[in-house]
């Protein structure tokens, strides 16, 4: 680990007790660190590897940190805090961190190249798109997550049957109605 670069963190992080997302906290080490700099942004590579790089480091600094009983790192691209160590529990996480065994293998930032960055990013916003998707369906349905399909499906009939044009529903409605259980549909699995 570059004990430099996890004196930076460290520091970094204590000053910010509320935390920081992984953008400021870039921003913060480009002043110290050439690998965070202004080249880190030029393509899709260039910050996956600097994203990378960063999360390599977080989880190196997390597990020094329990392991010397001084303290949790919370790490998520949103909000990367470090807490202080609770007395008398022990910090080691009792199951397995799939994140963490991604961003400790170096392979992964050595063998990732442009077509695979772009497949995760399309991987990405598919899903991100389709959560969206899916909110504005259940909206319509007059219904938010959390929800299962048997409690979507039983609204969905509720309002097809009270806006059904025989049974003096407008037309639009039902049609909305009906075009938010298609979407729902095929992204429940169904």
């Amino acid at each position: 680990m570059n004990i430099i670069l996890a004196e930076t963190l460290l520091a970094i992080l204590r000053a910010h007790p509320d935390g920081l997302t992984e953008h400021d906290l870039i921003r913060k080490l480009a002043h110290d660190d050439p690998a965070f700099g202004p080249d880190a942004y030029t393509n899709e590579l260039s910050l996956f590897q600097c994203h990378f790089i960063l999360f390599h480091h977080l989880y190196r600094l997390r597990d020094m940190l329990w392991n010397e009983r001084q303290g949790d790192l919370a790490i998520h691209c949103l909000k990367i805090v470090l807490h202080p160590c609770p007395d008398g529990t022990d910090l080691l996480p009792t199951t397995p961190d799939p994140l963490l065994a991604y961003y400790l293998d170096l392979t992964h930032l050595e063998k990732t190249g442009k077509q695979e960055v772009l497949e995760m990013l399309d991987a990405f916003w598919l899903r991100f798109v389709r959560n969206d998707r899916r909110a504005e369906a259940l909206a319509e349905l007059g219904l938010a997550d959390p929800v299962d399909y048997p409690e979507i499906k039983r609204r969905y009939r509720e309002l097809a049957m009270e806006h059904h044009p025989d049974r003096g529903g407008e037309m639009e409605k039902l049609q909305a109605i009906n075009a938010a259980m298609g979407l729902l549909e095929p992204l429940l699995g169904r």
